[in-house]
């Protein structure tokens, strides 16, 4: 980034922070805070501690940082030049989901948002109903980047320290789960013939065996009902057409879904006991959370401040409560910048998507909307050429 770039981006910034700035979180003068400039040589200015919320907002909109943190901690003494001296009281349980660190093949932005969103999601229903943590302690936050956090304020976790929160991750990752005895074959001996009868978990059981149960019909009632199920089914260990169509059949009967629900699989004797395991395989690998856990074990962590505009998207960390982010767009809701014309000068050929429009770009000259305009060069893809300020 150059120096009329970053001096365009920096005017920019300052004009919103002007009118909207960060919001302070809990305990706002027990938070150590730290920003990286727009000069990267400047490095992490960090051990900065505020009495209010004005004077935070005030030295933001004096400053202009790129990035705008503050810690999960709470300190006695933030301000203090040394971690030891701080003396640390607490911290908030942290959870980081960005989607560069989920099992996604894309070259589409919108489309690693839209997973990112679907893995949130799915750790806000571990929070809720595993671990009891109440809706209104759920701080959520689209990270403004390329992802989301969640900020767990509750008294019952702040004097967890790092090993106790990597065991939160364990459990939410699946980290030594075993499959293999959450769903048991067993052969039975009959009078004339040997059968295979399975135990599974009914969802009456609490942890993973409630969850893969769960999860394994949902999934089961999703494949059935897609409109390529039999060929989807044929793709499973031992089903051929004939045994798709009695699948299908079999999961779509609600009598079929009760048993499953109290952990029956064994009287659906019809399907056999190799698609079972096939499909929980499959069913597993969905459930699965994939959090950032250094992030949630590092308990004395900086995160990113609520309204605060990230300084590799220009865009703004929004916070959400849980009906809200299911309606979140990030690439529509988090976008601060007008749409005034901005000529940009771009290396190589590009595509931005924003706003629900998505803009090709060829190598030199370009004139975007400033929101995308903005985007661009703070992910370090165009430079400022001129436009309106």
């Amino acid at each position: 980034m150059n120096s009329s770039t970053a001096q365009f981006i920096r005017t920019k910034f300052q004009e919103h922070y002007r009118k909207d700035p960060p919001l302070s979180p809990p305990g706002l003068e027990q938070r150590e805070w730290g920003f990286l400039m727009f000069a990267p040589a400047s490095g992490m200015r960090r051990h900065k501690g505020f009495g209010s919320t004005a004077e935070m907002q005030e030295y933001i909109t004096s400053m202009v940082p790129a990035h705008v943190y503050h810690s999960a901690a709470y300190y006695q003494h933030p301000a203090a030049p040394s971690m030891k001296e701080k003396s640390w009281l607490g911290a908030d349980l942290i959870f980081d989901i960005d989607a560069d660190h989920l099992p996604v093949v894309t070259d589409s932005f919108k489309k690693m948002l839209d997973c990112a969103k679907k893995e949130i999601i799915k750790l806000i229903g571990f929070l809720l109903d595993d671990f009891g943590f109440e809706e209104e302690n759920l701080h959520i936050a689209f990270s403004g980047g390329r992802g989301y956090h969640v900020h767990v304020y509750d008294p019952r976790v702040l004097t967890l320290d790092s090993a106790q929160r990597r065991e939160i991750v364990d459990y939410l990752s699946g980290t030594g789960l075993d499959i293999e005895h959450l769903f048991r074959k067993k052969t039975v001996v009959g009078d004339d013939k040997k059968s295979k009868t399975l135990e599974f978990p009914p969802q009456s059981q609490g942890g993973w065996g409630r969850l893969v149960n769960r999860e394994l019909i949902r999934y089961l009632q999703d494949l059935t009902r897609d409109e390529n199920a039999e060929k989807k089914l044929t793709e499973f260990k031992n089903v051929g057409k004939k045994k798709a169509i009695k699948i299908i059949d079999t999961i779509n009967n609600p009598a079929n879904l009760e048993l499953l629900m109290k952990g029956k699989f064994d009287a659906l004797s019809s399907i056999p006991a190799e698609f079972w395991d096939d499909a929980l395989h499959r069913a597993v690998a969905n459930l699965r959370a994939y959090i950032d856990e250094p992030v949630t074990a590092d308990i004395k962590r900086l995160i990113r401040a609520a309204s605060s505009l990230h300084g590799k998207s220009g865009m703004k960390v929004v916070s959400l409560t849980v009906d809200e982010l299911h309606q979140f767009e990030p690439l529509v809701d988090a976008v601060v910048f007008g749409d005034n014309e901005i000529k940009i000068n771009v290396p190589k050929p590009t595509t931005v998507e924003m706003m629900d429009e998505q803009f090709e770009l060829d190598e030199g000259t370009n004139v975007l909307p400033e929101y995308a305009a903005i985007y661009l060069m703070c992910r370090g893809g165009a430079e400022y050429a001129g436009g309106a300020l």
